[in-house]
């Protein structure tokens, strides 16, 4: 794959001006605030499993509309006769169409020592990986096959508006268990999951970091059409079909901007970025850091596509991580 966005010397200053609607902020509150009325606690019920080391339990907490929202929670294995500790909290969400799968192929946070939970994605789940289990019960109007079109018609109906209300209600879920300090939690994900993890970062509030790999969902003017790949192709696909609703479909999509979330982020972050990616163009990714609120690194991958960083970009998030917490 050949560069062929812009260089890096002007990727890091990188600012564009992107749309953002007037009533975003009460767009949000508005759907947060609908969706904690469903205040449920989560329900936990702990898993048999070969992992010795590792306390396995099946979650399930309510996400947008009080829908049942399936997750893992991983923490250190208590020894007999020890003192039950409040544990720094991971929360992960996870890459488009992958599903939750098992238990025992997200083990690299827990082994460090943190609780973990890992949020399942509504509707996803069945396109690589080992599966999902939460359903999306709400319907959609005319959309190209995948997610990105859903409901698009409007932002109250665009898919995600459920999943990134997922996203916050699974931080209200974790920061509820026993074994976790709700004063650190922090956030994560790559691509899907990284777009998830800004707006996770834009709409709760106290977390103490953000690490978005090589992140989807940012800078959609751009995005959409610069790029032949899906999923920002599949928008593509529907306005190659649906031509005279552009400007309406920019609209929405302009509520869900991983840069309007990285705007009103409050909690330092760690970003990943590949110069050789077709899916998400640096360019992207370089608008949300540039906007970020906060603190905000980025670690660089200059022969790498949209596979990012991968074990070595773990280190780095694990040790910028304890940094964030020893200080």
């Amino acid at each position: 794959m050949p560069r062929l966005d812009l260089p890096l010397s002007d990727l890091e200053t990188y600012r564009p001006e992107v749309a953002e609607p007037a009533d975003f902020d009460a767009f949000w509150q508005r759907t947060l605030a609908e969706a904690r009325r469903f205040d449920a606690a989560p329900t936990l019920t702990r898993v048999d499993s070969p992992l010795s080391e590792v306390e396995v339990y099946d979650v399930t907490f309510a996400g947008f509309a009080g829908d049942p929202i399936k997750a893992w929670f991983l923490v250190p294995a208590e020894r007999p006769g020890s003192e039950q500790t409040r544990l720094p909290t991971v929360v992960e969400y996870n890459g488009y169409g992958g599903g939750r799968g098992f238990p025992h192929e997200r083990l690299a946070w827990v082994a460090s020592g943190y609780a973990y939970l890992f949020m399942d994605t509504r509707g996803q789940g069945s396109s690589w990986g080992s599966g999902g289990h939460t359903p999306d019960p709400h319907g959609s109007g005319p959309a190209s096959p995948g997610f990105m079109t859903r409901g698009i018609q409007s932002p109250d109906d665009y898919y995600y508006r459920r999943v990134f209300t997922d996203a916050v209600r699974a931080i209200d879920a974790v920061r509820t268990l026993d074994r976790v300090d709700p004063e650190r939690v922090a956030v994560c994900g790559g691509s899907q999951g990284g777009g998830i993890a800004l707006a996770a970062a834009g709409l709760a509030q106290g977390l103490i970091g953000a690490m978005p790999e090589v992140p989807f969902l940012c800078h959609f003017e751009r995005a959409v059409g610069m790029t032949d790949n899906d999923p920002y192709h599949e928008v593509v696909r529907y306005l190659s079909v649906h031509r005279d609703r552009v400007e309406q479909t920019f609209a929405t999509l302009a509520y869900f901007d991983g840069v309007n979330f990285a705007k009103r982020a409050t909690a330092p972050a760690i970003f990943s970025v590949a110069l050789l990616d077709p899916i998400c163009p640096p360019s992207t990714v370089f608008a949300a850091r540039n906007h970020y609120a906060a603190e905000a690194e980025i670690e660089v991958y200059p022969f790498n596509e949209h596979e990012g960083g991968q074990g070595y970009h773990f280190e780095r998030q694990a040790a910028w991580l304890s940094r964030r917490l020893a200080g």
